[in-house]
């Protein structure tokens, strides 16, 4: 059973230096049928303009993966680190015990757009870490394994049996993925166009996909999108 949520049945909120939709409930925007899917509590699609930010800030017992699409995002946290995160980037903080840290869009002249992920953990009060990793040049045409319990075949170690996909894809370039019996996905389009299972999504649409064996995906323009495998 495949469930279509489209872009603009989004929550939305616009501060002048902030653009933002929200696929779930998410600070003033509460909607009860859209708290979360399974482990995943926030899926943010942000446009950042230049300069603006967000101010250093606590979380607590959450992992917190963040996919820059365009532009850039330089951060900073209370254990350390400091960086700019670029185009085709993804950072990864576990929360855990308690962290404070800051976001903002460095360049004077582009926006940034990015995805801010959250996801329930299945330990609380771990301690806190950082990872980042370059996707930029990632193969078009198949899936890459962005994040996963494991941390199998490269990818980011988090705290939670959910394993994190990025789909690059071209036009008419066909992928598929497989899930395992009691799996069920949260497919968010991110950029471009693309049809998974004949369903088409444009960019900021969103699939539910229940008791399916296989998903297909196609491009129809040159796409991007986030597939979560998860318990």
């Amino acid at each position: 059973m495949i469930t279509l949520r489209k872009a603009n049945e989004r929550g939305h909120a616009n501060l002048g230096w902030l653009d933002s939709y929200f696929s779930f409930s998410f600070a003033e925007y509460y909607d009860p049928q859209w708290m979360g899917f399974r482990t995943l509590r926030a899926i943010n699609d942000d446009i950042v303009l230049p300069g603006g930010g967000f101010g250093m800030h606590p979380h607590r017992n959450m992992e917190i993966i963040t996919y820059v699409l365009s532009g850039s995002i330089e951060h900073k946290d209370s254990m350390g680190n400091g960086r700019i995160i670029q185009a085709g980037e993804v950072q990864y903080m576990a929360a855990g015990t308690g962290i404070r840290h800051s976001e903002f869009n460095p360049s004077k002249e582009q926006a940034t757009h990015l995805l801010q992920i959250w996801i329930e953990p299945d330990t609380k009060n771990v301690k806190p870490s950082y990872a980042d990793q370059s996707f930029a040049d990632g193969p078009k045409g198949g899936l890459s394994l962005v994040a996963s319990k494991t941390g199998r075949d490269g990818s980011l170690t988090i705290h939670q049996d959910a394993d994190l996909w990025l789909a690059k894809l071209d036009p008419d370039q066909t992928t598929e993925h497989k899930l395992s019996p009691g799996r069920n996905v949260w497919l968010q389009a991110a950029e471009g166009s693309l049809e998974v299972n004949g369903i088409a999504l444009a960019a900021g649409d969103a699939i539910i996909v229940r008791d399916e064996a296989v998903l297909t995906l196609t491009g129809r323009k040159s796409s991007q999108a986030l597939l979560f495998d998860l318990n």
